[in-house]
């Protein structure tokens, strides 16, 4: 649901921007004087809805981030400390596996100079960031401060930005920031509603598997018995069943209220990507996972269950209700580990995600009660408990085990430290996912399962269901993308062995000598770096190019390579039927001095890489977003049917190439 929701999203979003310049960001900028010779420059920024920009404290390998220059400073004025910015915003990206620092609305950064030449009148600057809504855009702007003579501070309007090149989001490790405001976060509305939405189904499947442990299940019986024995009439007993759910939707509820109103949802999220927050929670689930596989029992004073008991049998609301927290004190060796590990899973998403999380677990809790005591007679058709209620709750240990890794490769990815490559994380993986599978066959016990002679039906199912999941993650300690898995295991960059064991991997190293100016990228695909030399090599082979306008931090770019270029027939006609080129537009290689240049077309300043390639995206195609793919014959003319972007529809791809190879012919 989440990538369907996703892409929807991503698509949508390309129709309005595709084919057209996009200018999300307005600049203005001012001069506060401080003293006679020190002042404050200040540049704001007015973001259109739905856009970010990138925080100048983005870590390395994440998205683009701004970046200040300060001309001619040399003998006119120093810079005193670095540029301050209002406070941004953070959120996790579960592709790249890191944070991203981005601002939404309107962004302020502020530059302290203090002035050694008295002659001088102005100061020039410039910042390069990035901009983002699904496709990104590369931007800078120029900034000329008229220094005052006066202590009033002057305002002064920067021409609007023009130039724009789009490059897709990517997350960064955590780092801290400058802002002494404390950090706050906000989603826009899809990604909060589908966050919150794949916690509530989480959660409602936890509430489930809680249901079928033997803390919880052997009460079904119990609760029914009790309220059909003391009320009066059939309404009176759908009454008080109805209350008693309610009332154990309210006490987690509470519980998830109060998790929140403790640490506060923005500190929740920014906890996400924490190093301590996710060693802790890491030894927090080994825990959770060693009393569900048997080692102990998590209980609360038995003192605690007495008292609320002997308040049940008040009688009405109050009474069903402190049944219901009866329920949750005696349960909780079993529901505890859940629970626990839904609000650490509800933390990484911050908001109400807790809250949610709690009324998704007690709804599927509540209701087999609600409906078993409304309908007495469904009692004949629930199993008997017995040996299988262990099974699920060692079950839900083995989850735990896995899922605490997780945390721990977070925290990893965050340090760069390298101590949980992806193949000594699927190592673990694929060794407690084989262990779960033996347990189900039967070859492993464990300390409170019941004598076994035979398994049943739906636990061999289970056990084979397991079994094969433990064959699928294999492949990836040789470099397989284990697309179903996306965003559990570090990525396939983050390895012992990129490439893959014996060059299995995303990329191949086949020892063949490359062309000038081109690379080996993902799937053994040449590309080259540099349009001439493309077009050169094109003219040699007598082949049609493909023309990829992309990013180093481009996400969809990223997405395409792996779910497009990646099938067989696709990567066939890449490789063998088109010369490619890839236009880095976020490249911040410097330009020899005589290729640097003013675009006629954007009045900007093209120093890098980067710039000459967004320039040459912008003056040849008229749009700035990527990924960008056209169809070229060897004059450098499009003979595709236009242009298309991200797009993950692979047979639409493969026909658009066709046709544009088609027409080479």
């Amino acid at each position: 649901m989440k990538k369907v929701l996703f892409l929807l999203l991503s698509f949508f979003t390309l129709l309005t921007a595709h084919g057209q310049m996009v200018n999300p960001v307005k600049w203005s900028s001012r001069v506060e004087k401080i003293s006679d010779t020190e002042f404050n420059l200040v540049m704001e920024a007015k973001i259109d809805d739905d856009w970010h920009v990138y925080s100048q404290f983005t870590p390395e390998n994440g998205p683009l981030p701004a970046e200040f220059k300060f001309k001619d400073a040399k003998g006119n004025y120093e810079l005193i400390g670095k540029v301050k910015e209002s406070p941004y915003k953070k959120q996790y990206n579960d592709v790249f596996e890191v944070d991203e620092y981005y601002f939404e609305k309107k962004a302020t950064f502020t530059q302290k100079i203090k002035v050694t030449n008295p002659k001088i009148t102005t100061v020039k600057a410039s910042v390069d960031y990035q901009v983002c809504k699904e496709v990104c855009i590369n931007q800078d702007n120029t900034f000329t401060f008229q220094l005052p003579k006066i202590t009033v501070a002057e305002t002064v309007v920067t021409p609007e930005v023009t130039d724009t090149v789009s490059v897709d989001t990517v997350q960064v490790a955590a780092q801290e920031s400058t802002p002494n405001k404390t950090t706050t976060l906000l989603k826009s509305k899809p990604e909060e509603q589908k966050g919150l939405l794949s916690i509530f189904i989480l959660a409602f499947l936890g509430g489930f598997a809680a249901l079928l442990t033997p803390c919880v299940f052997p009460m079904i019986p119990m609760t029914v018995s009790f309220f059909t024995k003391q009320s009066k009439n059939k309404a009176e007993g759908k009454r008080n069943a109805i209350l008693y759910g309610l009332s154990i939707i309210i006490i987690y509820v509470i519980l998830g209220s109060l998790v929140t109103a403790i640490f506060g949802s923005d500190a929740l999220n920014a906890l996400s990507t924490n190093v301590w927050f996710n060693l802790i929670f890491f030894f927090l689930l080994i825990f959770f996972a060693a009393s569900f596989l048997g080692a102990f029992e998590i209980v609360l004073p038995n003192s605690w269950a007495n008292k609320v008991d002997r308040q049940a049998d008040r009688g009405g609301f109050i009474g069903i209700l402190f049944m219901a927290l009866a329920l949750a004190i005696v349960s909780f060796s079993c529901t505890g580990p859940i629970i626990g590990t839904l609000l650490v899973e509800a933390a990484s998403k911050g908001g109400l995600a807790p809250i949610v999380g709690m009324v998704g677990f007690s709804l599927a809790l509540a209701l087999p009660f609600m409906l078993f005591a409304m309908f007495p007679g469904w009692m004949n058709s629930l199993p008997k408990s017995g040996g299988w209620l262990n099974t699920v709750k060692v079950s839900l240990g083995f989850l735990e085990l896995a899922l605490a890794f997780k945390f721990l490769s977070k925290a990893d990815l965050v340090t760069q430290s390298h101590l949980l490559p992806r193949e000594i994380f699927l190592a673990i993986w694929i060794a407690v996912f084989g262990a779960w599978a033996l347990y189900l066959f039967g070859k492993i016990t464990l300390p409170h399962d019941s004598q076994l002679s035979h398994i049943s039906v739906g636990r061999l199912f289970m056990a084979l269901l397991v079994t094969s999941f433990t064959f699928y993650l294999i492949p990836g300690l040789w470099g397989a993308p284990l697309k179903v898995l996306s965003g559990f295991p570090p990525p396939l960059y983050y390895s012992e062995s990129p490439e893959g064991v014996g060059g299995s991997g995303a990329v191949i190293d086949t020892g063949e000598k490359l062309p000038d100016n081109a690379k080996k990228i993902s799937h053994g695909l040449i590309t080259f770096l540099d349009y001439e030399a493309g077009m050169a090599y094109a003219k040699k082979v007598n082949k049609p190019v493909l023309l990829d306008f992309t990013g180093h931090g481009c996400e969809n770019c990223r997405k395409m390579e792996d779910y497009v270029w990646s099938d067989k027939e696709v990567l066939n006609i890449l490789k063998n039927d088109l010369v490619l080129i890839s236009l880095y537009v976020d490249e911040k290689k410097e330009l020899p001095e005589n290729e640097k240049y003013v675009s006629k077309q954007t009045g900007k300043e093209i120093e890098t890489v980067g710039n000459k390639w967004s320039d040459f995206q912008i003056t040849r195609y008229q749009t700035n977003t990527q990924p960008q793919y056209l169809i070229l014959d060897l004059e450098g003319n499009t003979i595709s049917d236009g242009s298309t972007s991200y797009d993950p529809d692979v047979e639409k791809y493969k026909a658009w190439l066709l046709n544009g190879i088609a027409k080479f012919k």
